[in-house]
């Protein structure tokens, strides 16, 4: 007899607050999520996801405002999470939770996660954040606050290999879920590994909240023969649709988040997840011809090794800018590669910098031209 799992009977479109309607002058239309919210609310869907830092720290007041003082604290499910690469003592830790429910303007979440949990420095991570939740007792943290009723579910969202998610599932038996990056573009991906980190959940019986579910809106914004492969299987159904039913197929899903930024988005969601039906072979089958058809695009061989970073004088972060222009060669999507190369380059040189010294190249086992292509990086991004 098969048994029930946390999250089972919650409907599985979750609403992401991370991206959010604004207006002009930068502030979250009000009005328009209020309108959004409702809508969701109305076609049954219950579950809201935050964090402290969304939206500049304004969407845990939002859902305050729009969500908790509109609706029964018992007719929806609130989730945020603990920004654990900003903390520095223990002290942080309740400070900040006991803010996060002043802004929520609640007693409790329903599910509270640590942020963003990845054991590797990166330009998204700054520190190894698994390191930081050890260090400053964030997994004692989470029990207290569920053993006290202010937290009834505890887990954490996650950015690293299957190997470290298995030691943390093993160290930490008590977390109740997991939240990962899948989608159908990722779930090969050897850097994001979202096959390899959902069968890992799954085999330490933990059920999975998905996000990036549409990659940041990229595979709702197709290249026209990836387009045409899922018109030819079902006119109708928006690009959203076939990369929303895609991870809600899976078993052991709570909830699929989107980070929905319009009413119009909102709407066509709400259309094919309100009677979700997982897909069937012959959609799967369109799914398997589309993930072929986005890989046909030429990608720079670079794998990551670092060794180029190592001697150059303008400190530029070679793999980030090789990642980056790899995923805008098969997605063409650059407003999103742009804001991408924006933040990930944040904290070092860009390609712009560049003095092409050579240091690259001669340290670069896959032999690429690599002064050539930050000048191409440059041409797109900058």
């Amino acid at each position: 007899m098969r048994q029930s799992y946390l999250g089972e009977n919650i409907k599985k479109l979750g609403f992401g607050l991370m991206r959010l309607p604004v207006m002009p002058n930068g502030k979250i239309d009000m009005a328009l999520t209020k309108k959004m919210i409702d809508l969701y609310m109305e076609n049954g869907f219950s579950y809201f996801d935050t964090a402290y830092v969304y939206m500049g720290g304004k969407s845990e007041t939002t859902a305050r405002e729009l969500l908790v003082n509109r609706y029964p604290r018992d007719s929806f499910q609130l989730a945020t999470k603990l920004p654990v690469w900003t903390i520095e003592n223990k002290a942080d830790v309740e400070q900040i939770f006991n803010n996060q429910l002043e802004k929520a303007g609640v007693d409790y979440f329903d599910i509270y996660l640590l942020h963003g949990l990845s054991s590797v420095v990166s330009d998204r991570f700054p520190s190894s954040n698994t390191e930081k939740a050890e260090q400053f007792g964030a997994w004692e943290f989470l029990n207290k606050i569920k053993a006290q009723g202010k937290a009834k579910h505890i887990g954490f969202s996650f950015h690293d290999s299957e190997d470290v998610l298995d030691r943390l599932l093993i160290e930490h038996p008590e977390i109740e879920f997991v939240q990962l990056q899948i989608n159908y573009a990722d779930w090969e991906d050897t850097i994001i590994r979202s096959r390899a980190c959902y069968e890992t959940a799954r085999k330490h019986d933990k059920p999975v909240i998905v996000m990036e579910s549409v990659k940041g809106g990229t595979l709702a914004n197709l290249r026209p023969k990836v387009s045409a492969i899922f018109k030819q299987a079902n006119p109708n159904a928006s690009p959203a649709s076939w990369a929303l039913r895609y991870a809600a197929s899976l078993d052991g899903i709570v909830t699929v988040l989107s980070g929905m930024s319009n009413l119009e988005q909102m709407k066509d969601n709400v259309s094919f997840m309100k009677e979700f039906k997982p897909l069937d072979n012959k959609e799967l089958a369109a799914i398997e011809s589309a993930v072929k058809e986005l890989r046909l695009v030429e990608i720079i061989g670079c794998t990551g090794c670092k060794y180029c970073v190592e001697e150059c004088p303008q400190n530029i972060n070679i793999p980030k800018v090789m990642e980056i222009m790899n995923d805008y060669r098969i997605y063409k999507d650059q407003p999103y590669a742009k804001r991408r190369y924006s933040y990930g380059l944040a904290r070092f040189g860009k390609a712009s910098n560049c003095i092409e010294c050579g240091s690259c190249e001669n340290r670069c086992p896959q032999k690429l031209k690599i002064p050539l292509l930050l000048k191409e990086a440059m041409a797109i991004f900058e």
